[in-house]
């Protein structure tokens, strides 16, 4: 083992939705360790502060605007990709919404677009990459899974099945193409202090905790929230060499909370 196992020098990566939060991390960890990045996002305002926020960090990271559900664009940005990089090593399909709706009040019509942007997107992205992946003879792709694909909770129906299924098609994305020299991973996140998780965890009124967050902190053993920088290290793993003989795994970044009932009630 050498150090350079985990470099990712001339390495091009592609990290849907890296506008901000996991994504953006993931990115900036990448750049860290020697890979170009490239980005998308469905807005261009978004992407021009991302890539000024990429640049305060030294990063030359390039952003195109593009639907991961909308397979045409997806085709045309990464052939632009490749034609602009001679290459694409690894892929992280991080876009993703959450919409916490009870289920009997979820009209069809959000439950179609979580799964759609959570699920069918990864595997739109991953289907076009794979080919050039097979041509280069090797390549990396990493789904951003979730706790929600091993346990349930109110409210979020859609996106617990939509990373449950993430989840299999990590697998079967190993299954079929390990024997081209590519390995797909998935990354679960615990619950991780993002813009999209600031809701549950403002503070009330009288400055006590929000009761989800008081709740969160309780089931987990590091007793805390992650943060993006958490999952910097794994997913620089799981991008390198270093990963080269681990397929159709989800590494769980949780702080512990799936190996824990929770603590007795006082």
């Amino acid at each position: 083992m050498d150090n350079k196992d985990f470099r990712l020098d001339g390495k091009v990566a592609l990290i849907t939705g890296a506008s901000y939060g996991i994504g953006f991390a993931i990115a900036t960890a990448y750049a860290q360790m020697g890979a170009k990045i490239v980005f998308n996002d469905r807005h261009q305002d978004k992407i021009d502060t991302a890539i000024a926020n990429y640049k305060k960090l030294g990063i030359d990271a390039k952003g195109f605007v593009c639907d991961v559900t909308k397979e045409e664009e997806v085709k045309i940005m990464v052939a632009e990709i490749v034609k602009e990089y001679g290459h694409l090593d690894i892929l992280v399909n991080n876009a993703g919404i959450i919409k916490r709706i009870p289920m009997t009040e979820m009209s069809t019509e959000d439950f179609r677009q979580v799964v759609d942007i959570d699920l069918v997107g990864p595997f739109i992205v991953s289907k076009i990459c794979i080919p050039y992946m097979i041509k280069e003879g090797h390549g990396k792709i990493i789904n951003i899974c979730s706790m929600m694909s091993e346990l349930g909770r109110e409210t979020v129906s859609a996106y617990a099945a939509a990373k449950g299924g993430l989840k299999m098609l990590t697998r079967n994305i190993c299954s079929e193409y390990g024997a081209n020299n590519i390995q797909c991973n998935g990354i679960g996140p615990g619950y991780i202090a993002t813009p999209q998780t600031a809701p549950l965890r403002e503070r009330q009124p009288d400055g006590s905790r929000h009761p989800f967050d008081s709740f969160i902190i309780s089931k987990t053993p590091a007793g805390r929230w992650g943060t993006p920088d958490d999952l910097m290290g794994p997913a620089v793993f799981l991008a390198s060499d270093a990963s080269n003989f681990v397929n159709g795994h989800i590494l769980y970044v949780d702080g512990g909370i799936l190996a824990y009932i929770g603590k007795q009630p006082q």
